[in-house]
């Protein structure tokens, strides 16, 4: 049954659990698979890290769902929101609020993360390791769930 396997990633598994592309950097590059799918999109967070994430949009941007721990669509839309408008956002975020975790999600939530959690890179769009290591700071500085 030939999958083509690079990285240990199966192409039918990516295709499974929704995740459209892969960049050669390694940043994910996520959208909806179909009308009732979507990846869920941690950026490197681990279970604890994304709960705190999800508690902190709970009590100020509108995400209903459930603290478990997997950044779903739920999760980034609340995270746009607070994105788009806050007043102390450097590069607000300007897209539509659907919870596709792209390129205008990644640049506004790196200018946040430039300012108030020692990210240092450029305002790219991409989710590499400098950005994955700010939001987990962001994260951890959430209280505990």
């Amino acid at each position: 049954m030939g999958q083509d396997r690079q990285n240990g990633l199966s192409r039918r598994g990516l295709i499974r659990g929704g995740l459209l592309a892969v960049a050669a950097s390694g940043a994910a590059v996520v959208g909806l698979a179909g009308p009732a799918s979507a990846a869920a999109v941690n950026l490197g967070l681990d279970k604890q890290g994304a709960k705190r994430i999800q508690r902190w949009i709970l009590t100020m941007y509108g995400y209903n769902g459930a603290i478990d721990g997997v950044l779903g669509t739920s999760s980034w839309k609340a995270t746009q929101r607070y994105l788009a408008t806050w007043p102390g956002q450097p590069a607000p975020y300007k897209g539509k609020i659907d919870g596709i975790v792209g390129p205008k999600t990644i640049v506004a939530l790196q200018a946040n993360l430039k300012k108030f959690h020692g990210y240092t890179g450029a305002l790219d769009g991409i989710a590499g390791n400098g950005t994955k290591a700010a939001f987990r700071r962001k994260a951890y500085s959430n209280p505990a769930v």
